[in-house]
């Protein structure tokens, strides 16, 4: 009998564990699908197989044992709600159900149960905190509107777009520092949290200009975030193909990135991306629009006299009122010039002299991960792990191209992801086109790489140069092995999150 008792108690605390590791594992994915219950359902299907150990008694759960995350679980405040909800939707399972069986095989299959219903014990804990969260999280937005408010001389900068906005929010940060002082979101604090903290922790009463980046999902997240900020002036870097999985379609994309502009008060300017055909096709019915553009004969602040090279770019803007000025920058890529200039833009219209401004340029450093320029064992990687996009990886292909001469140049990447039903088609077309840029490509993982392998056979490319990888240790070890006494220039093109 000591030897049923022991047993019983055994399986039950191994279960118990098993059912919390694979919980903790299912809220570490609803963090990272920004706690919608909407994407976290989608994922659950879409990664059906990862949940299929919770069928295995006992070890399933430990299949779920915390691995280094490229983005770990933060234990906010509204983690920790949910972990003791969760807790106590356990505990009551336990005892309405596991307790009274008491040492009997019903009290295993019952606790075998719990481990199986682990993934809906996060959606059910935050189904039970709805009410709450909702709660809190409208006393912390009234509380930053009230900060904005009593903060009467601040000047909200807001910026969006499908891709650049990060970049140009550190860069029109590094600029205007030349004459204010200014307060930005941090990293990518561009949700309605995210900035609301900022205004809660950060803003003081020294502060004159306030740049809030705006990040969105799917439609009325950026006037959501435009009625918590009230941006007097906006920035709208580009429009394409993103987060198509909860936008549904492009056109979704455009209407909410012009929810920037639509929430401009009277005599706001939006400072428009003039090289985005997206953008330029919406623009018309807004007053006050200043367009920027990387063609010497765009309108607006234009640049001319691109010089591009491995070490840095220089170019001369050209503002709308006839003035000249030569600017040097560490950044590499024609695409950075774009988002300078619109950051130039921006700066020079808010009363920052032009002269003053190319004394700043030149203190920019690119961002983390953004085709940022690294030196690593006598290869020149071009970091653009970050994001990935359509319009963002053909830039980064034509970056590439720029390191001309004895160079062997190589793409590792895991390709393009919420690009919803266009995205094989997507890929296929980055397969393409690094074909014509790169001497090898290195795939990482077989099922979501399958399009870009396919498109860049397609173009011709060679096969042998062709290599698909489990993962980027593997990767990385096949591009060190690559032979020939040639410099290799690497761009390492995206990171999938932990949820993918």
């Amino acid at each position: 009998m000591l030897f049923v008792v022991i047993s019983w108690v055994i399986f039950l605390i191994l279960s118990l564990c098993g059912t919390a590791l694979a919980a903790r594992h299912m809220l570490h994915m609803f963090q990272l699908n920004s706690y919608k219950p909407k994407l976290q359902r989608k994922w659950m299907r879409k990664n059906f197989r990862q949940l299929l150990p919770l069928f295995i008694p006992l070890a399933g759960g430990f299949f779920f044992w915390p691995k280094k995350a490229k983005i770990a679980l933060k234990y906010t405040a509204r983690v920790k709600r949910m972990i003791f909800t969760a807790c106590v939707l356990a505990a009551l399972w336990i005892a309405l159900g596991i307790w009274p069986s008491g040492i009997s095989l019903w009290g295993c299959v019952y606790s075998y149960a719990l481990q199986l219903l682990s993934p809906l014990l996060v959606l059910l804990a935050n189904a039970l905190n709805g009410p709450l969260e909702a709660a809190i999280r409208r006393y912390y937005i009234r509380d930053a509107k009230r900060l904005l408010k009593g903060h009467g001389a601040l000047t909200v900068v807001g910026i969006t777009g499908s891709y650049g906005k990060t970049s140009v929010k550190f860069y029109l940060n590094t600029l205007l520092r030349a004459k204010y002082n200014v307060l930005m979101t941090p990293e990518s604090f561009n949700t309605p949290m995210g900035v609301v903290k900022t205004i809660r922790g950060s803003l003081n009463a020294s502060h004159e200009i306030f740049i809030c980046e705006m990040g969105a999902k799917q439609p009325g997240d950026i006037r959501e975030l435009c009625d918590i900020a009230r941006p007097k002036h906006g920035i709208l870097t580009s429009i394409g193909p993103q987060h198509l999985e909860s936008f549904g379609s492009l056109e979704n994309v455009i209407k909410t990135k012009f929810e920037l502009a639509d929430a401009l008060p009277e005599g706001g300017v939006l400072f428009a991306n003039g090289d985005d055909a997206n953008v330029r096709g919406g623009w018309d019915k807004y007053p006050r629009v200043v367009s920027y553009s990387a063609e010497p004969d765009g309108p607006g602040y234009r640049a001319e006299d691109i010089a591009v090279g491995e070490r840095g770019t220089s170019f001369a803007v050209i503002t709308p009122g006839g003035e000249r000025e030569r600017f040097d920058t560490r950044l590499v890529g024609r695409h950075n010039v774009v988002n300078l200039v619109g950051a130039i833009a921006a700066a020079h219209s808010l009363g920052v002299p032009l002269a003053d401004l190319r004394a700043r340029a030149r203190r920019i450093e690119p961002v983390p991960h953004r085709l940022e320029l690294i030196e690593r064992g006598g290869m020149l990687l071009l970091d653009d792990a970050y994001n990935s996009n359509p319009s963002g990886a053909r830039a980064a292909l034509d970056t590439l191209r720029l390191f001309e001469g004895e160079n062997t140049k190589i793409l590792v990447t895991p390709g393009m992801i919420e690009l919803g039903a266009k995205q094989e088609e997507l890929n296929a077309v980055f397969g393409a086109q690094a074909a014509a840029a790169c001497d090898y490509i290195v795939l990482v993982g077989e099922a979501q790489t399958r399009p870009i392998r396919q498109g860049a056979l397609a173009a011709g490319f060679a096969e042998e140069r062709l290599f698909t990888a489990p993962g980027l240790g593997e990767a990385m070890a096949y591009v060190n092995a690559i032979p020939g006494g040639k410099r290799k220039i690497v761009l390492l093109e995206n990171d999938l999150p932990d949820n993918y």
